[in-house]
């Protein structure tokens, strides 16, 4: 059975082959031929490239892997590719939840449960290594200029940081925050980069003895902003 042709045509719908062939970047008699399972002209089965796979679910905003579980269970015996390196379905991206909040004292697993408010993509490269990521959405200004209210923020997590590293921490037993943290010999700084934020909070240095203590508790570092203007 012809799982990712008939996938395709249902998805199309009343679209035109050539118009959604031309959506694709691919040629409207390739697309025929990977709806109806094989070359009209030889008989033969299609021959489908990763990279027609790839402008296919782009066209349809989604990755290979989505693509290839949502024709219904594709069998990659059932498909010839000209890729030999292609021998499981592609994974392109992944899905992080997108905290309103972290609070302090609770697994992650916990707060990822309660306090989840969207989702966001990643590409699937950055959990090589055993990597894990989560977002933040942000709820004031004292990390202007460089990061804005509601900008989303994307951490990798991680009980360490480098010296100026912006950081998710939590702090005291309280919620956790967002700042940025400034290495020394005897302790931390801790930085807003607003010094007039609404909130008050101001530079605060803790030593290594409070780190242990309070405890000051590093829960990840930025990988990347997203921010709808």
């Amino acid at each position: 059975m012809n799982y990712i042709g008939s996938f395709i045509k249902n998805y199309r719908g009343d679209m035109s082959l050539r118009e959604f062939a031309d959506k694709c970047g691919i040629s409207h008699t390739h697309l025929d031929s990977i709806e109806k399972g094989f070359d009209p002209r030889t008989g033969k089965p299609v021959r489908v490239t990763v990279d027609t796979l790839k402008k296919i679910a782009s066209a349809m905003n989604m990755s290979v892997n989505d693509l290839l579980i949502q024709s219904g269970d594709v069998k990659l015996e059932e498909l010839n590719f000209d890729n030999a390196e292609l021998v499981s379905p592609i994974k392109e991206s992944i899905k992080i939840p997108v905290l309103g909040k972290i609070p302090a004292g609770m697994p992650f697993e916990a707060i990822e449960d309660q306090y989840t408010i969207d989702f966001e993509e990643i590409p699937y490269s950055w959990l090589k290594g055993g990597n894990q990521f989560f977002a933040l959405k942000l709820d004031g200004d004292s990390m202007e200029p460089e990061y804005h209210n509601n900008d989303i923020v994307i951490f990798k997590k991680t009980n360490t940081c480098k010296s100026g590293q912006d950081c998710c921490i939590k702090i005291n037993g309280y919620d956790a925050t967002f700042k940025r943290v400034k290495r020394q010999e005897n302790g931390i700084m801790i930085i807003p980069l607003n010094e007039n934020n609404s909130t008050g909070f101001t530079a605060t240095f803790y030593t290594n003895e409070d780190i242990i203590n309070k405890p000051i508790e590093i829960i990840g570092v930025v990988k990347q902003i997203r921010r709808n203007i």
